[in-house]
């Protein structure tokens, strides 16, 4: 399955306190070969951004870490 085909079908899923922001946030897909698509619930007919497994599991850690906090 090519990824333009697999990004149609794929389960997008955002964070439950995401209702809190009037449902506006970051969704997350799982995709083949471990990568994740991401993309913006206000605009999902976008391009998503897709990364590999080894970057969103950084990305993960990192953010329980709180390295992202402001």
């Amino acid at each position: 399955m090519e990824l333009s085909d697999e990004l149609k079908t794929a389960a997008w899923r955002k964070a439950t306190k995401s209702a809190s922001n009037q449902g506006n946030c970051l969704e997350v897909a799982p995709l083949s070969g471990g990568r994740v698509g991401l993309r913006d619930s206000e605009a999902p007919e976008k391009a998503p951004f897709v990364v590999s497994a080894s970057v969103w599991d950084a990305f993960v850690d990192g953010a329980k870490k709180g390295e992202f906090d402001f």
